[in-house]
């Protein structure tokens, strides 16, 4: 391998489209708390964000090389671009980036960081192969993103429900997941919930939580967060993520990757409700 299929391959590991998306939740967390964008600490937060996800990432690339042989070939570890040696330092490198700034941040950001990155080491060794666990924690830390943000900025309690509604998008994609990897998990002995419970009760019970963050969804209208504006988009948001609920019993790849559209359609009507209440009250 070339230095420069290494260079790619160290990027894939980060995943740079998560890694985007992640950073973009935490500024919407902090958007959405009311803070000025500006500031030095929302920008700290959004930057540390990323690092911790490449990292998570990486070193989860790195604990997986062995089933992504089967579920997960073409991965930059599997197919040789990485040594996983270089990977692990790669996620270390990142890691300490992350604690680095993370440090510089309010003390409500910095508990959530230090859970955060604990929890993200720990993930593939302690939890991944425990039925729900695994993706429970997962849920926890896509939704802590928004708190992160917020609490970057002094407020906290006005990303609350948002964390609420993403953790539960982001636990029902991570079930229709697990049933999509079924076959390298099984050989690799873990015991996800679809191979514990069985694939169509994992994936009721993914369309079932979905259904209750869906009822859960008009709650930011109906407490006054925010207005009509908020409703227009989180409706369809609703419908995209329910269609993605029922398709993925015919297709678990499509159905978890329609839902994470879905999820970002979501996250955009928070965006739009703040923005049109900001835009008012200026």
């Amino acid at each position: 391998m070339t230095a420069g299929e290494t260079i790619r391959g160290m990027l894939e590991l980060t995943r740079p489209v998560n890694v985007i998306a992640a950073s973009a939740l935490t500024f919407i967390g902090a958007f959405v708390a009311g803070g000025n964008l500006a500031t030095f600490e929302v920008w700290t937060a959004v930057v540390a964000t990323g690092l911790a996800v490449g990292a998570g990432n990486a070193i989860n690339d790195y604990f997986d090389r062995e089933i992504d042989q089967i579920n997960r070939p073409e991965r930059a570890i599997p197919r040789g671009a990485v040594r996983p040696r270089t990977a692990l330092g790669f996620s270390v490198v990142l890691f300490a980036g992350a604690v680095a700034l993370a440090l510089m941040l309010p003390w409500q950001a910095v508990a959530i960081a230090t859970i955060n990155l604990v929890a993200l080491v720990a993930y593939t060794e302690l939890f991944k192969g425990l039925p729900g666990l695994g993706n429970a924690l997962v849920a926890y830390l896509v939704g802590s993103t928004f708190l992160f943000g917020a609490a970057a900025v002094g407020r906290i309690e006005p990303a609350v429900v948002l964390f609420v509604l993403a953790a539960i998008a982001t636990l029902t994609r991570e079930v229709i997941k697990d049933v999509e990897d079924l076959e390298g998990d099984r050989e690799e002995g873990l015991n996800t919930l679809p191979i514990a419970i069985g694939e169509r009760r994992a994936l009721q019970l993914a369309a079932a939580l979905l259904v209750v963050g869906i009822l859960a969804s008009p709650a930011p209208y109906l407490l006054g967060y925010f207005g009509i504006a908020y409703l227009i988009l989180v409706i369809p948001a609703d419908a995209i993520m329910l269609y993605a609920a029922v398709r993925s019993f015919d297709d678990p790849s499509v159905g978890q990757s329609t839902l994470k559209y879905g999820t970002f359609l979501a996250a955009l009507a928070f965006v739009v409700g703040r923005a049109v209440l900001a835009f008012g009250a200026g």
